[in-house]
């Protein structure tokens, strides 16, 4: 059974997820000298982020990444690499869109320039009412081959009725970050998160595969 949180607020949820953070990012600095933390998109995990900038954290060890991006650059309104970079001024990102280049040709660098900084000491996703995570959507052409144990650890994307075609972490670094937690609000999503558990067929709620094989995996929702 994965651990559920059930939080009062989204403030509350920002503030005990903010906290649960600095701690894993402070052990794993602690153990390896540094940290490696895929943050989540979006707009709802905004407060959270800024939440846990105000965490006393050693930022010359700590390397965020995010669990996805849209192609667009940072300066987009939809960019997740500069939501990131707007909560946590400051913080060192590595980057996935890459000027001049397409998604097919940004993917395997950017899997080669992970491998040696692996495992992820903590990843923190969201989920859509169509039970994706990352940018793991339900009917994308290339899910299953970004479902399976031996995927690339980015992979590029193109998701079904999406602006832009994307970049996004796969299941093997998501599922075998060394925590994983698993970031939603509202009714909906929690309806949506029940029926995810109630199947195993990863392409069709790519949010229980990613669950389901993580090694340590925790939920946090609120209204």
């Amino acid at each position: 059974m994965i651990p559920f949180n059930a939080h009062e607020s989204g403030e509350a949820l920002a503030a005990a997820l903010a906290r649960e953070a600095a701690e894993t990012l402070r052990a794993a600095i602690a153990v390896r000298g540094r940290a490696l933390f895929a943050a989540p998109g979006g707009s709802t995990p905004a407060a959270f982020l800024a939440a846990l900038a105000a965490e006393p954290l050693d930022r010359a060890r700590l390397t965020v990444l995010p669990g996805d991006e849209r192609w667009v650059p940072p300066g987009d309104d939809r960019s997740n690499e500069g939501m990131i970079r707007r909560a946590m001024p400051g913080v060192r990102i590595l980057p996935f869109w890459r000027a001049g280049e397409a998604p097919e040709e940004a993917a395997p660098r950017l899997s080669a320039e992970l491998a040696p900084l692996l495992p992820l000491d903590l990843a923190v996703i969201g989920m859509g009412e169509d039970m994706h995570c990352a940018s793991l959507f339900p009917g994308a052409e290339a899910l299953q081959a970004a479902l399976a144990a031996d995927a690339p650890a980015v992979m590029a994307i193109s998701a079904p009725g999406a602006i832009e075609p994307r970049l996004t972490l796969t299941l093997p670094p998501l599922a075998g970050a060394g925590r994983l937690v698993l970031l939603i609000r509202g009714e909906a999503k929690r309806a949506a998160l029940a029926r995810a558990m109630e199947t195993e067929d990863g392409l069709a709620a790519p949010v229980s595969a990613v669950l389901r094989a993580a090694a340590s995996a925790k939920i946090r929702w609120s209204p």
